[in-house]
C-alpha cells in the first residue's frame, strides 16, 4: 500500500508526471513484486515486466519460506500475494497489451525450481493473458542479464504507455 497509496501519489505532486500512465518493472523478488502490485491493482498500473521473476512463491522453497515467517501457516492467506494465483483468478485479461517476462536459462534459481515461469505461464495462457516469456540462454540472474535486455523493457512500457 505504501506505493499505491503514499508513494505515486507523493510523486505526482512533486513531479511532473502523469499518474494515468504508469507501469511497473522488477527484478527477482522485486519482479514478483512488480507482478503482484499489477494484478493487484491494474488501475494504477499500466504495465508491467520483470527479469526473472520469483513466479509462483507459494510453491518453491523460498515462497514457502518468506510466506510462512511472514504470513502465517494458513496457506490460504497466501494466495493474495503469489503472482500466479493472481493471475489464474483473474476472468479478463488485465493487461490486453501484453506483459514481459525475461528469464535467463544459466539462471541457478530457475535451476534451483525457486523461480517457476512456467507455473505464471500456465496461469496467463488460462486466462488468455498475452504473455511474452523470453528464454535467454546463457544468462544467470546477474546485472549483465539486465543490463542487456533493459531497453526492451523500456520499449515495452514505452509502447504500452503511450
Amino acid at each position: 500500500s505504501y506505493l499505491t497509496r503514499e508513494l505515486l501519489p507523493l510523486l505526482g505532486a512533486h513531479l511532473p508526471m502523469d499518474l494515468e500512465r504508469v507501469g511497473i518493472f522488477g527484478h527477482s523478488m522485486g519482479g514478483h513484486g512488480a507482478l503482484t502490485l499489477a494484478l493487484r491493482h491494474p488501475g494504477v498500473f499500466k504495465s508491467v515486466s520483470a527479469f526473472a521473476p520469483i513466479a509462483a512463491p507459494r510453491q518453491c522453497p523460498w515462497g514457502k519460506k518468506a510466506f510462512s515467517g511472514y504470513l502465517g501457516a494458513d496457506e490460504s492467506t497466501w494466495l493474495a500475494h503469489d503472482a500466479s494465483a493472481l493471475m489464474a483468478a483473474q476472468t479478463t485479461p488485465p493487461y490486453p497489451g501484453g506483459i514481459l517476462i525475461d528469464q535467463g536459462l544459466a539462471d541457478k534459481f530457475l535451476l534451483e525450481n525457486q523461480l517457476l515461469p512456467e507455473v505464471f505461464e500456465a496461469a496467463c495462457a488460462q486466462v488468455g493473458q498475452p504473455l511474452t516469456l523470453r528464454r535467454q540462454p546463457g544468462y544467470d540472474h546477474g546485472y549483465y542479464f539486465i543490463q542487456t535486455f533493459m531497453a526492451d523493457h523500456l520499449a515495452h512500457h514505452a509502447q504500452a504507455l503511450s
